[in-house]
Order: structure tokens, then sequence, then C-alpha cells
């Protein structure tokens, strides 16, 4: 395996510090999937503490995965995302696969994000008429800030994910505040169709995709300051705010609705800012929308470049996405990859781009947890500044829960899975041709 070598005239800077890693962290996980999920998971689980457990269970599925991903991360600190630790573990391929589908899975989120903001913020300003057009401005500023180099990416990223951070605190406050229900009301013996473990099982796999996102940090590991220290720092820490923020969520919408109310709601939020806020309960909500996305976009415009940066510089990307500007931003990169989301914007096939690599999502934390196990054996003596605790126990858990997850997600989109396998065979001959072509 080749190490990180440059093509270009500059490498990236490392200038971001633990505020940053945070930052993107809590601002790449929490999206609309919180202030959505709620709904469907009442729908399964219209009982409060069967409720709460899944969240708290997906809580610690994606801990185990960050101890794992710490060790990853600080052992190869390249910039890049998952697809650095599974290429240096299972191979050019392997790491060909992860890379591309968390590329343009990661360009369809920036467009679906924005998308989203563009609809809000129409609802608010109607004169602006066309929310395409308002996703495609959100998606062009963050990138012209981002162009003029990191520092301005990374300010962006810590400013709105403290927007999000204090909206969001400030709606669970109200909700406490107005709210005037016992969350813990029982409803333990409502009617289900299906057993409540069964029902846990399948409500838990919609938590588990609101808890996404929080591998962000290991998006820019050779840019962030110290990262044997801080990368496992904001993995760690990032995790436990989007997990308390999460469950105090969802004590609150619990003490304004009971939990049959949330049931089957698109926007669970939405049915709680019009129980507190009544006639005004609309325009909160779209506010509160608007500034919570904002920094999921950025940090999707952040780190999708960083993915074909990291390929573009081991020779299974087009070379010149390796080049970087004095700024320390991959530009070219940058700009095929905001390119690429508007394209989805405009086409409005993000949502079917999103649905057919979803089998990737969990499929690259496995090979991700595979590639921990191989290099543990193959690499022993390689430096690990952090040794993930309870290998291999905890790493055979995270592994286990995945492939459980993964067949779940199998048997339960059985199209679209089918579809992603067959890019999976396609992509062999495009990774034959890519790698002769770079000979």
């Amino acid at each position: 395996m080749s190490d990180p070598a440059q093509s270009g005239t500059r490498k990236l800077l490392t200038v971001l510090g633990i505020t940053f890693a945070l930052a993107v962290g809590v601002g790449n996980t929490i999206g609309a999937g919180i202030l959505r999920t709620p709904g469907t998971i009442a729908t399964y689980l219209p009982d409060f503490w069967p409720f709460m457990a899944v969240w708290v269970i997906g809580g610690a599925y994606a801990l185990l995965g960050a101890n794992a991903l710490s060790e990853l991360a600080t052992m190869v600190p390249r910039s890049g995302g998952q697809y650095v630790f599974v290429r240096r573990g299972l191979g050019d391929y392997a790491g060909f696969v992860v890379g591309w589908s968390d590329w343009i899975s990661t360009c369809g989120t920036t467009a679906a994000v924005a998308i989203v903001v563009g609809e809000y913020t129409v609802g608010l300003f109607p004169e602006l008429r066309t929310h395409q057009v308002v996703a495609l401005g959100v998606v062009a500023i963050f990138t012209v800030i981002q162009w003029f180099g990191v520092r301005w990416g990374g300010a962006a990223q810590t400013l709105t994910s403290l927007i999000k951070a204090i909206v969001l605190l400030l709606f669970i406050a109200a909700c406490f505040a107005l709210g005037n229900r016992n969350p813990t009301e029982a409803l333990f013996h409502a009617d289900r169709e299906i057993p409540l473990i069964a029902a846990m099982i399948i409500a838990l796999q919609s938590v588990i995709y609101t808890f996404d996102g929080w591998t962000a940090p290991i998006y820019f590991s050779e840019e962030i300051k110290k990262p044997e220290k801080n990368l496992p720092r904001a993995m760690f820490g990032g995790l436990a705010m989007v997990i308390v923020i999460y469950l105090l969520l969802n004590v609150a919408f619990a003490t304004v609705v009971p939990l049959p109310t949330l049931a089957g709601k698109n926007l669970a939020a939405a049915t709680v800012a019009e129980h507190i806020f009544g006639i005004h309960g609309d325009m909160v909500m779209r506010l509160v929308m608007v500034l919570a996305l904002l920094s999921a976009v950025n940090s999707n415009v952040l780190m999708a470049p960083r993915v074909v940066f990291a390929m573009s510089s081991d020779r299974l990307f087009w070379r010149g996405a390796s080049e970087v500007n004095a700024g320390g931003t991959p530009d070219v990169a940058l700009l095929i990859s905001s390119i690429l989301a508007g394209a989805f914007i405009v086409t409005g096939t993000f949502e079917n781009v999103i649905a057919k690599l979803a089998f990737f999502f969990v499929a690259n934390y496995t090979l991700s947890f595979v590639s921990l196990f191989v290099l543990r054996r193959r690499e022993p003596e390689t430096p690990r500044p952090y040794r993930a605790w309870g290998h291999p126990l905890t790493t055979g858990l995270a592994l286990l829960a995945s492939a459980v997850f993964l067949a779940a997600a199998v048997a339960g989109d059985t199209a679209n899975s089918l579809w992603a396998i067959v890019l999976l065979f396609l992509s062999f001959p495009a990774y034959l041709m890519i790698r002769s072509r770079s000979r």
C-alpha cells in the first residue's frame, strides 16, 4: 500500500482543532432525522420505556463503532473517511467500492438536506418561490466559503453547529416549560401487531440511520491538530452530545403529547410545535428546520471532497482531484462534488441515489470493523495512539450488529438492495479500467 503522497503541489493543512472536530461530528449527525424519526418509532413502540430504550441501544452501537474507528483513525491519520481504513486493511478494490459509494451518497445527502432547507425557507419567505434555487444557492454559498480555505470552512461549521445546538436546546426548553404531561404515563399494554422484540428491531433500524454521521471527524484526520488525542475525543465527545440531545428531545416530545399521537407523523416535531405554539407552530418549525440543517449542508460539502481527494492521491480517481489550493482546500475535488450535488438537486434524483446506496451505509461500517481485525493481525507493530477498548469483543459486537442490520436492510428493501448488488458487480470492471489508466 502506498502512503498518502499527494500528487498536487500542496498538501492539506493541519490547522483544525478539537472545537471543529466536535462541531462537524454534531453538525453532521443531527439533521432532519431526529425531528422526523420519533413518529416512525412511536408507530412500533407507543410505550415510553421501550421507545426510549431503542435510542439508548442506537447510541451504544454508535459508541462501539467510535471505539473501533478511533483506533483506525489514529493509526492511519489520513483525511478521506472510511475509504482510508478499508483500503489499508482489505485492498484497493474494497477501498474503491467504499470510496465511490461514500462520495456519491455524501453528494446525494448534500442535495437532500439542501432541498429540505429550500422547502422550509420558501415556506418562511414565499416570494422566493422555487425551493430548488434556494437549495442550489445554499450549496453554492458553502462551496465559495470553503474555496477560500479550510479555516473558513471550519469556522462556518463551528458557527452553524453552535446555532443548531442553541436552537434545539431552546426547543427542548420550550417543550419542558409548556408541556404538561408525565412522559412515563403507562401505555405499556398497548396493542401491537408484532411482538415487542420484533418491534424494537424494526424501530432500531430508523434509530441507527438517525445516528449516522458521527464518523465526520475522520474525514479530516490529517487536518486536525494532534489527531492521536483529538480524534478519539471528538468521536466520543461528539457522540455524547448527540445522545444527550436525542434523549432530551424524545423526552421533551413525550412531555407535550402522548407517543401514540406522534405515531405515523412524517414530522413529529411539527406536531409538538403545533401543541406548544398553536397557529405559530408551523412558522416556528420551519425556522428550527432551516437553522438546524445549515450545519449538515456545510459538513457534507466539506466531507465529500476529502473522499475523492484521498482516492485521487491513491490513483483510484482522476489525478487532478488531488490538487490543494493555498487555503488548504482540495479545490478541484470540492468543485466536482458540489457540481454533482447540484445535478442531484436539479434533476431530483438524489432520493433514488440515496435509496440505492443505503445498502452501503452499514456495509461500509462492516468493512471498517473487519479492517480493524485484519490490521491488528497483519500490522501488530504499527503505532496505535488509541487502542479500541475491549477489542476483539467490542469490535466483534459492533460487527455482529452491523451484519444483522445489513441483513434486515436487505430484507426490508429488497429492490434497492438488489440494485446495490448490481452496482457492486459493475464496479469491478470500472475499478479495473481506472487502475489500468492510472498506470
